[in-house]
């Protein structure tokens, strides 16, 4: 067997969401677990390769970690300007300082560059011409603001 020298796979900027939200829903705590959900309210999709809207109806669910490291399942739909439903599952976690933590629990605005939030996406598009988000991978790199969560998508080619 030859070794190899691994290379990192490339990047294609896709498009960003721009997930508006409403306040959070906190279950409480339990084992020191905190458990929340947030509604996703609507929002944007612009970007090269894919424009249109989140749909009013979805929601992220945050399991918070005693650090404060969120464990994120956001769960929605995005209508392309075709009219097209598009079914998102976006996987992520946000993790910052402590200080930073409280800030955006506050809903103040924060630095994006404070806050490490990756997210791993994915997608499901009935055959035709969104069909290819089915097909591929994409990672997000995503910023937490007052009123919305902006995410930008990235396909793994």
């Amino acid at each position: 067997m030859t070794q190899h020298e691994p290379s990192p796979p490339e990047l294609r900027y896709a498009f960003q969401v721009r997930a508006t939200v409403a306040r959070a829903v906190d279950t409480g705590t339990a084992m020191d677990i905190r458990r929340r959900m947030i509604p996703i309210t609507g929002g944007t999709v612009a970007g090269p390769r894919l424009n249109g809207r989140v749909l009013p109806g979805g929601a992220d669910w945050q399991v918070i970690a005693p650090d404060g490291t969120a464990d994120l399942v956001a769960r929605y739909i995005i209508e392309a300007q075709d009219g097209t439903l598009i079914t998102v599952v976006n996987r992520g976690l946000r993790r910052a300082a402590p200080e930073v933590m409280a800030r955006l629990a506050a809903g103040e605005a924060v630095d994006p560059a404070l806050v490490y939030f990756r997210a791993s996406p994915r997608l499901e598009a009935p055959p035709g011409p969104h069909f290819w988000l089915g097909r591929s991978v994409f990672v997000c790199n995503a910023a937490r603001r007052p009123d919305a969560v902006e995410l930008d998508f990235f396909e793994v080619l």
